[in-house]
C-alpha cells in the first residue's frame, strides 16, 4: 500500500526553529552587509563591460539554477530519486 496521498502533519521541532533562525540571522547580516558594501563603492565607475559581465552572471545563474531545478522535478516525476 502506498502513503503517496497520506498528509501526515508534524509540528517542528527544536532543531527546525533553530535552524529558521540561524538563516534569518544570516539573511540580515548579508543585508547589512551588502548594503554596508554598496554604500562604501560611492565614487566607484562601473564600466560599460563591467555592466555586460554583471548582466551575463546574473543571466547564467538564473538559467543554471532554472536548469538544475527543472532536473530535480523532472528526476522526481520519473521515480529516480526513491
Amino acid at each position: 500500500m502506498s502513503d503517496a496521498g497520506k498528509s501526515t502533519s508534524k509540528r517542528l521541532g527544536f532543531a527546525g526553529w533553530f535552524a529558521i533562525a540561524v538563516m534569518a540571522a544570516f539573511l540580515v547580516w548579508a543585508g547589512w552587509y551588502g548594503l554596508h558594501a554598496w554604500n562604501a563603492l560611492d565614487g566607484v565607475e562601473v564600466s560599460t563591460a563591467g555592466w555586460i559581465f554583471i548582466a551575463a552572471g546574473v543571466i547564467f545563474t538564473l538559467v543554471l539554477g532554472g536548469g538544475l531545478m527543472a532536473l530535480v522535478f523532472y528526476s522526481s516525476r520519473e521515480g529516480m530519486d526513491r
